[in-house]
């Protein structure tokens, strides 16, 4: 007789009791749908696997795997910023540790209806910026259309590059209380988050890795594929260049924007990178101008085109929209895209739906009535109480709805006069939505699970076969069990989803087939932003290094009992304070404070949290160039340098600090040589750092030595160049000016001595980009010849005061050689309206 054996029969058993305790005290909300739960409260078939998993790991180790998944992505510096954040604005992202589950016939049907939307819009885009038939026939009324500022008149009668103007799509779906998805808005834009969804991924895989597999779980990398195939098929003149375009660091996602131009092999690029030249769009590199054929555009459209758009804005490509009406330029997605995702436009979408499709949505979208309609002004002014009250074109509206919709219910007597007036009066500008109960999925908090409301948007790319839906999506779950919203800005969280395949999932991978390769030793062309933050990234770390070295030598001697060490003393207080390291204030009675001060002060420009966060923004510019490694290692020295110094911290503490930071920063430096390859970005990097050092030796070596040292100083240059042990190796004696020098400032083969520095430079510039032809050296090789050929042509005897101080103003003077010749400074943009005033 067919049938399980008793011990399967037991193992089920011991499994249906797990799950059930896991599930003990999970009180689903009244009058919502669950994931988790059916009606009566047995758990749905495609969860079962995952709670089992759960229940055997047991409390302890689910914790500690999704800690590890915390670690990860801390660790990987994913962030989000938070607009008008006191406290700085960059958060860690918060991630929700469970993912949601959902089976495969119901994606399916998911997949069918978001492909038929997509299509539905791009037939409404090109309907209203070209024939606008939906318009005439009064389908749609053209103050529904004019009144929109997505509406971009410049792109009226233009065929966009490629033939479509959405090439991304994404939509905001929530489940009902009857179990039916609904599109709760339309992402038209430039839809953001498909970055963090792979993020989520990563994470909570290397939490669960094995039950990732065993489930089937469709994987992500395909979707990512399929999307870069489609954009670099846009390129036109073969050159293959794909640009991402984001509005820059101070962006809420702008982490998602360097994570995902490095996981596609795109350039970042701010429109400060980007200039138009007989209507093609090139981006400034360090070797010149380089053709860009295709933008994947991550800023508002209104932003992109400051003499045919926005004249105020600073984030975009002046001449962009004449590139685009050329031809020269692919735009994704298109200019003027936004049009469609206006709240306002969802109250004619099931109706237009069906005329530009010919047939029915398979998704509907939350009922709404656009206030700009006698009909549907009194509708919504009738049943006030059940409506969420939004604006019907933009995410606010100024003086009414300041921080976006709002319920009627909630309304006190006098906004609620103030919001019915609004709707007689500027009816256009407002429209009223169904209220949404959104649908509720588990999330695993103090050890236990429990329902919180979620917001998915699942995101879906125009390909050369049609279009491809990301078996996935970025979740978005509320902190709250009464959430009417759920958005990152406002606390929620975000969680992983998984799809789940009745077959075993293959593996996907974004490199290319075999045989399909050509080869490369280029990582594409380096933009001049990119360059000049390279530079100012190695200046910023040798910086924090050199002032580490003066305040460990500072604490050590401060320690030491050693003849002849407080002499020198006083020479390092002064050097802390022309660094802008140490206050003024301080009594020279207790020189410690100086070093506390350094270490843990942010007012002064030289300490060291100041230095350091420096370089950490710097970098965080150029991330999607560094290696994950590196990045991680500035970060962590960021925290280190938050970490309070105890007021009664005596020397030995200031010493070991110095030293653990010191330690860290070799850690950087050794991931920058070991991990980066020998190209544009590298040298930039180094040329900062020997260009910083080189000042730095001249420096100390000026304030310590000079014509005449007092005893102990020679010893304490030799620390501060890390040259001690070669010294005592060569010299059996005490310290002597002449040597000392000799090995500081003119030893070629000394890696910390002047002239090393100086070597380094010179064959930087010696291959760097901008040699052309016949032409003579540039300015700042000429200079740096000069100060190699200083290095041989004078004897350490002669290295006086005078001397290094010229040779400082002359490094310094090859710092902004090399910043006029490779770097961007950007000239405010002159509109039409300039030139009349």
């Amino acid at each position: 007789m067919a049938g399980r054996s008793e011990p399967q029969a037991r193992t089920r058993r011991f499994e249906e009791e797990a799950v059930e305790a896991l599930l003990a005290g999970y009180q689903p909300l009244p009058g919502v749908h669950d994931e988790l739960v059916d009606a009566e409260g047995r758990p749905r078939a495609h969860w079962t696997s995952l709670l089992a998993a759960l229940a055997e790991m047991g409390v302890d180790e689910v914790n500690r795997r999704f800690q590890a998944a915390d670690r990860h992505l801390y660790r990987s510096g994913v962030f989000y910023r938070v607009y008008d954040d006191p406290n700085g604005g960059e958060r860690p992202w918060p991630i929700a540790h469970l993912p949601l589950v959902i089976d495969e016939t119901e994606w399916r049907a998911l997949e069918r209806g978001l492909i038929q939307r997509a299509q539905m819009l791009e037939a409404v885009l090109a309907d209203l910026y070209g024939e606008a038939n939906l318009v005439r026939s009064g389908a749609l009324p053209a103050a529904a259309v004019a009144g929109n500022p997505d509406f971009l008149r410049p792109m009226v009668g233009v065929d966009p590059h490629g033939g479509s103007f959405l090439k991304i799509y994404a939509a905001d779906i929530g489940r009902g209380p009857d179990g039916r998805w609904w599109v709760l808005s339309d992402r038209t834009q430039s839809p953001s988050g498909a970055g963090y969804a792979l993020e989520n991924r990563i994470a909570i895989a290397r939490a669960l890795p094995d039950l990732a597999r065993s489930l089937n779980v469709m994987r992500l990398a395909g979707y990512f594929q399929a999307m870069r195939a489609g954009l670099t098929r846009l390129d036109r003149s073969g050159e293959g260049r794909v640009g991402l375009l984001t509005p820059g660091p101070l962006n809420e996602t702008y982490f998602e924007h360097a994570y995902l131009a490095r996981y596609l092999g795109f350039v970042l690029l701010e429109g400060d990178d980007l200039t138009v030249r007989d209507n093609v769009v090139y981006v400034r590199t360090v070797a010149g101008l380089k053709r860009v054929d295709v933008l994947l555009r991550r800023l508002d459209a209104d932003y992109a085109d400051p003499l045919e758009l926005n004249p105020g804005s600073h984030l975009g490509v002046p001449g962009l929209m004449q590139a685009i009406r050329a031809g020269s330029v692919a735009v994704v997605n298109a200019i003027g895209a936004g049009v469609v995702e206006a709240p306002a436009m969802m109250g004619f979408l099931p109706r237009i739906g069906a005329q530009v499709l010919g047939e029915s949505p398979i998704l509907p979208n939350v009922a709404t009535w656009w206030c700009g309609q006698p009909a549907e002004r009194e509708r919504v002014l009738d049943g006030l109480d059940d409506l969420v009250i939004a604006p019907a074109f933009q995410r606010t509206l100024p003086g009414l709805l300041d921080e976006g919709p709002v319920i009627g219910a909630d309304l006190d007597p006098a906004r609620r006069a103030a919001i019915r007036h609004a709707i007689r009066t500027r009816g256009v500008d407002i429209v009223g939505q169904e209220t949404v109960r959104l649908s509720t999925m588990p999330v695993w908090r103090n050890g236990r699970l429990e329902p919180r409301p979620f917001i998915l948007r699942i995101f879906v790319a125009a390909t050369e076969s049609g279009w491809t839906v990301m078996p996935g999506g970025f979740c978005r779950v509320s902190d709250s069990l009464d959430a009417r919203a759920v958005t990152m800005q406002s606390g929620g969280r975000s969680a992983d989803v998984w799809v789940l395949d009745g077959a075993p999932v293959e593996q996907t991978t974004l490199l290319p087939a075999a045989g399909r390769v050509e080869v490369k030793r280029q990582t594409g062309p380096l933009p001049s932003r990119a360059a000049d933050n390279f530079f100012w990234l190695g200046r910023y770390v040798e910086r924090a290094e050199s002032t580490l070295r003066l305040l460990r030598t500072l604490a050590g001697r401060l320690s030491s009992t050693a003849e002849g060490g407080g002499a020198s003393v006083p020479k390092l207080l002064d050097l802390l304070q022309s660094w802008g390291a140490a206050p003024d204030d301080v009594t020279r009675a207790k020189p410690v404070r100086h070093v506390l001060a350094a270490l843990s002060r942010r007012d002064l420009p030289g300490a060291l949290p100041n230095l350091i966060e420096a370089a950490r923004q710097t970098a965080s510019v150029i991330r999607d160039r560094l290696s994950p490694d590196a990045w991680r290692t500035l970060a962590d020295l960021a925290l280190m340098m938050a970490e309070p110094v105890p007021a009664a911290s005596a020397e030995p503490d200031a010493y070991e600090r110095t030293d653990r930071a010191l330690r860290s920063l070799a850690a950087f430096s050794g991931f920058a040589s070991e991990n980066m390859n020998r190209l544009s970005g590298w040298r930039f990097l180094d040329l900062g750092r020997r260009i910083e050092r080189a000042i730095a030796t001249c420096r100390v070596t000026r304030a310590l030595v000079g014509d005449t040292p007092t005893a102990g100083t020679l010893d304490v240059l030799l620390e501060l160049c890390d040259s001690q042990i070669t010294y005592r190796s060569r010299y059996v004696m005490v310290e002597s000016r002449a040597p000392v020098l000799d090995l500081v400032l003119l030893d070629p083969v000394n890696p910390r001595s002047l002239a090393f520095q100086i070597d380094a430079i010179v064959g930087h510039l010696d291959v760097l980009p901008g040699h052309f032809g016949d032409e003579p050296p540039p300015v700042e090789e000429r200079l740096a010849a000069r100060l190699a050929a200083s290095m041989k042509a004078f004897s350490a005897a002669e290295f006086d005061d005078a001397r290094l101080r010229e040779v400082e103003a002359e490094l310094m003077e090859l710092s902004n050689d090399v910043a006029e010749h490779y770097f961007i400074h950007r000239q405010p943009v002159e509109t039409p309206w300039d030139l009349l005033a």
